[in-house]
């Protein structure tokens, strides 16, 4: 799904939720989804993740996260790219291990003029200090989290997770459905954060029949093989990462 900049619709908020339960996504202004992913001279299989919101329930060590960090200020409110954001994501992005976009206009709007979707941002301030910033999509019954990056200094803080919490709980309180928070890659664990909410609240998606299943890693491992008999040629089947 994608546009001109000309005729740059607006995603409606049932549309996203539409899309978000068929297992695609937001990349740049558009709705994608994969089976696949590279990392290197790899190829993973990719498992998108959702929220059940009505099953969410703390743990201690998400409660204990929460208490630590209550110090900051957190405020949510509409997107709007500025300097102060990619300044940040600069930073961010020099202090990671991994690939990322150059930028936050690269992730999210692509060189578009306009922005289709109801992009809104919690971000965190440690007096008038930007810290953190993380990005979602606001659907009618549904949020989807798009990027989350932070000052490299409060690394400590554990602020990827923090806001991974926060999201969860800003859609609680607005009574969602579910919040997805993009997927995780069979054998490549840096995605496993995701996971960190409430694995007992999490479900997968199942792309070669449908549905959305209970998260177990039996069920990511069985669905990962899945995924390579019927979807990948044999030619490529050397170059896939089976964990």
């Amino acid at each position: 799904m994608s546009a001109s900049p000309s005729s740059l619709p607006i995603i409606r908020g049932d549309a996203l939720d539409f899309y978000l339960a068929q297992g695609y996504y937001r990349m740049q202004q558009e709705l994608f989804t994969c089976h696949f992913v590279p990392f290197g001279k790899r190829l993973y299989t990719a498992h998108w993740l959702r929220l059940d919101l009505s099953r969410i329930a703390w743990g201690p060590e998400q409660r204990r996260l929460l208490r630590r960090n209550a110090r900051f200020t957190a405020t949510v409110g509409l997107f709007h790219l500025t300097e102060e954001y990619e300044e940040l994501y600069a930073r961010y992005r020099a202090a990671i291990n991994f690939d990322a976009a150059p930028t936050v206009e690269a992730v999210l709007l692509g060189g578009e003029p306009h922005n289709a979707f109801n992009t809104q941002v919690i971000e965190l301030r440690d007096g008038g200090r930007l810290i953190a910033a993380g990005i979602f999509d606001r659907g009618e019954r549904t949020l989807a989290g798009i990027l989350n990056f932070y000052d490299p200094d409060y690394r400590q803080f554990s602020l990827g997770k923090y806001l991974l919490l926060l999201k969860t709980d800003h859609a609680r309180h607005l009574r969602l459905d579910y919040y997805y928070p993009g997927y995780l890659v069979h054998g490549y664990p840096k995605f496993d954060y995701k996971l960190f909410a409430c694995p007992a609240a999490t479900e997968v998606f199942d792309n070669v029949r449908g549905y959305w299943l209970p998260f177990s890693w039996e069920t990511v491992n069985a669905h990962s093989a899945e995924l390579l008999a019927e979807w990948l040629p044999e030619d490529l089947q050397g170059m896939v990462d089976n964990g």
